[in-house]
């Protein structure tokens, strides 16, 4: 059994619940199957649902290190594999010529020298090759859908085969695939071919008593009653047509957070507004959603 083991995908949400992090049977079970299959699962989602979390709990029930590299438009595969370390590669050539080339007549030839610039003391693992080098870890590709088609072009060779190849230095390949999470806010649609290496599960916002049990178990100091009426209220919010960012179960827990920093037990209008800008994030949210809860709770 390898330290990223798993029986099945009860025992999977039983260790994601114990550090907090509650997994539906639908995310239990691909996550389960992701594990087994050692396949990468891509998640994708509204914001604040849930899909970066799930990385995080994952490293931390198995007691891995969690490697991300966040993704963003530009990003290439220098920034995401290595990269060498030019000032210590000139920093060593100018001490072989300062030693007179001492290097040389001992028996180094120029062919050698050259190729000992490209030594694994110059190479600057990026995260990608980090996770290689250090597996069993978790790999977290975040929000993949902000990066470029070439991007993803570059990722299929390491999904495919937990290998990448360095011209000038040779194969690094993890001896432990390492877990590896994927997720995207589906602002564009991703290519098949990262698909087919994946395994898929969209999270969706959960349902009132899911979200009021996540909120009690991560939040354990929140009033019972006080997390339940938060609940509620987001849950109106995200059904309204006129916000332009719905709520996601991390501003929830924010929210909540923010209330009982207050020293609220129950929710009114006026810690309410107070509190706001723990839930909205938009000027015309904030506004829409201070008229909306001054109708529920007025």
């Amino acid at each position: 059994m390898t330290q990223t083991s798993i029986s099945s995908a009860a025992a999977l949400a039983e260790m994601l619940a114990a550090t907090g992090y509650l997994a539906d049977e639908g995310l239990a079970t691909i996550g389960y199957l992701a594990l087994s299959m050692e396949r990468p699962l891509l998640l994708e989602g509204e914001p604040g649902t849930g899909k970066t979390s799930l990385a995080e709990a994952l490293a931390e029930g198995f007691g891995l290190p969690l490697i991300r590299l966040q993704c963003y438009e530009g990003i290439d595969a220098s920034q995401a594999l290595y990269d060498w370390d030019f000032t210590a590669q000139i920093l060593h050539l100018r001490s072989v010529e300062a030693s007179g080339g001492a290097g040389m007549s001992a028996g180094l030839s120029v062919a050698e020298l050259e190729s000992s610039l490209y030594d694994k003391r110059f190479l600057l693992a990026r995260p990608i090759l980090k996770a290689l080098q250090q597996s069993p870890a978790v790999l977290l590709i975040d929000e993949i859908d902000r990066a470029d088609d070439e991007f993803e072009a570059f990722l299929l060779e390491v999904l495919s085969t937990y290998q990448v190849s360095i011209p000038e230095f040779g194969t690094v390949k993890a001896d432990t695939p390492p877990i590896v999470v994927l997720t995207s806010n589906r602002t564009r649609d991703l290519h098949d071919a990262l698909k087919r290496r994946c395994l898929y599960h969209w999270i969706d916002h959960p349902g009132l008593a899911r979200e009021v049990e996540i909120v009690r178990t991560r939040l354990p100091q929140v009033p019972a009653l006080l997390a339940e009426q938060v609940v509620r209220a987001v849950q109106q919010i995200r059904v309204t047509d006129d916000v332009l960012k719905p709520p996601g179960v991390a501003e929830t827990l924010d929210w909540a957070r923010a209330l009982h920093q207050l020293g609220r037990a129950e929710l009114d209008l006026a810690s309410a507004a107070a509190s706001i800008g723990a839930l909205c994030k938009y000027r015309e949210d904030t506004e829409r959603v201070s008229a909306a809860l001054a109708r529920m709770l007025g």
